[in-house]
């Protein structure tokens, strides 16, 4: 059987989550659409946690891996919206749209299905960006055109999204 890892939890809203990835990876992808996980990342998994994945299309075209572990979290998630909605059946319709279960092999290679890598425009060079507890994966040239930004935008955004502004107002 595969490898497993220990669980290590972070928290996001006082709740607890599986795994805190970070790093950014440069990765080549072989022409049947296998990818090799780089050390540097499966170190981050830990003893206890399996090498079972979910891979799904996230936004702005790219994918995301989960651990088989926090793909059951995001489900509950969606358990909570309402199946009577129209808004809320389309989103898990798109939502699950592709979600496709991987296990790494025995050389810690995942397959990424055909079908997903068109999605994401997916060919030879991909980026891992693990943050939090996913791990994006992106055609590297769409990475580097999503995030290229100046430092005066990535101030402004950060102003916006942090709310800085607004809190320093009310001093």
């Amino acid at each position: 059987m595969g490898r497993t890892f220990k669980k290590d939890y972070f928290y996001i809203n006082n709740q607890p989550n599986k795994m805190n990835f970070l790093g950014e990876f440069d990765v080549k992808v072989d022409a049947k659409g296998r990818v090799k996980l780089p050390s540097a990342l499966i170190r981050q998994f830990g003893d206890g946690q399996s090498m079972r994945f979910v891979v799904n299309r996230g936004f702005e075209d790219c994918l995301v891996l989960y651990t088989k572990e926090q793909w059951k979290e995001e489900t509950r998630k969606l358990a909570a919206l309402n199946p009577y909605d129209k808004k809320h059946r389309q989103f898990m319709r798109l939502y699950f749209r592709g979600a496709t279960e991987l296990a790494a092999d025995a050389s810690d290679r995942i397959l990424l299905p055909k079908q997903l890598m068109q999605h994401a425009s997916i060919d030879k060079e991909i980026i891992l960006f693990a943050h939090l507890d996913k791990i994006e994966i992106w055609d590297k040239q769409r990475y580097e055109d999503v995030l290229s930004v100046d430092s005066d935008e990535y101030a402004d955004l950060a102003d916006e999204v942090m709310n800085f502004s607004k809190s320093n107002d009310s001093e």
